[in-house]
């Protein structure tokens, strides 16, 4: 993982996750579709641990929650990855486009510079 800084204001702008391309598996849309959601409901059931909250008995301490969040959070992360590589691979979308027009959009709406 890099980060890019701007010096002057000692600010993080960017953040570059590199994942790789899952191999040895054959997911399809609706595969990798239903496990994007397990592995969102992972990532909750993690922040509920650490709030008690969803009926979630154990709580965590926060240092271990965060670590197990994070965890979780990679997880969808890769997930959707392997869902952009199936988009690419099996349905010729083009991501380089697609990702262009998702900047612009945020930067439209002055989510970012």
């Amino acid at each position: 993982m890099t980060s890019d800084y701007n010096l002057s204001q000692g600010q993080l702008v960017s953040k570059t996750v590199t994942l790789p391309r899952l191999n040895r598996l054959s997911p399809s849309l609706e595969s990798t579709a239903l496990k994007i959601m397990e592995e969102s409901g992972e990532l909750a059931q993690a922040i509920g641990k650490l709030r008690g909250l969803s009926g979630e008995r154990q709580r965590l301490q926060e240092e271990e929650a965060m670590q197990m969040v994070a965890r979780e959070l990679v997880d969808v992360a890769q997930t959707a990855v392997t869902m952009m590589f199936v988009l690419e691979e099996q349905y010729g979308i083009d991501l380089e486009t697609i990702l262009k027009e998702h900047l612009t959009k945020l930067r439209q709406k002055g989510y970012c510079d």
